[in-house]
């Protein structure tokens, strides 16, 4: 598993510390997937869960602390680095195996084939 990928990019949130990101709108590469349900700050372990609303039939996902790459706090939208086809295709969302390595390594082998995007968003 990949270390990196449950840690948030330094550049997120830079000297204003964490905040509460629940209810925030997601914003795919290629437009908006959904709402934050939960986000957690654990190091080494951190993640949030979107809710896809009736885009995936309500379908909820957990993506590594790694995809996201921004954060508008005045907007409430959270930037993340994969396309709706991505996230749609990610693994269900399984909140009783979250700090299961097995689920764990799963969704690592699932986020960690595509690049990390190097564009601003």
């Amino acid at each position: 598993m990949t270390p990196d990928l449950w840690s948030y990019p330094d550049t997120v949130y830079g000297t204003g510390g964490q905040m509460d990101v629940v209810g925030y709108d997601v914003q795919a590469v290629d437009g908006k997937i959904g709402s934050v349900d939960e986000a957690t700050y654990e190091a080494g372990q951190s993640y949030i869960v979107v809710d896809t609303g009736p885009w995936i039939f309500g379908k909820k996902v957990m993506l590594p602390a790694s995809v996201v790459k921004s954060i508008d706090r005045e907007d409430r939208k959270i930037f993340v680095s994969r396309t709706k086809q991505e996230i749609k295709n990610a693994p269900e969302y399984d909140e009783a195996a979250v700090m299961q390595p097995e689920y764990r390594d799963r969704l690592a082998d699932y986020y960690g084939r595509f690049p990390h995007s190097s564009e601003t968003l």
